[in-house]
């Protein structure tokens, strides 16, 4: 997955940018806050108000800081957050050749 920024002279229309790409701020939000939670339990409070704004950089979202913050706390309480589990890879295994 390619992440692709937005030029900044885009900034005052993000929120028109993300309407036509079927987001809404509001789910935006929650799902980054979801996906924090799950990557990274039990942040405190000042933490998660920074990776809020490292994450969503555009000063249009800065309206949605406490929705992400409840977002993640609510993910937090409700344990909606199961745990990342690791892909299973090959994994050769190991045997002893006997050498004569």
């Amino acid at each position: 997955m390619t992440i692709q920024l937005m030029p900044r002279s885009a900034e005052q229309d993000l929120p028109n940018i993300c309407i036509q790409e079927g987001l809404d701020c509001h789910a935006c939000t929650s799902s980054t806050a979801r996906e924090l939670a799950r990557a990274c339990p039990g942040l405190p409070g000042k933490l998660i108000t920074q990776l809020f704004v490292q994450i969503h950089t555009y000063s249009a979202c800065a309206r949605m800081h406490a929705n992400f913050t409840q977002a993640y706390s609510e993910a937090m309480e409700t344990g909606a957050t199961p745990a990342i589990k690791k892909p299973m890879g090959t994994c050769r295994p190991l045997a002893a050749v006997a050498v004569a």
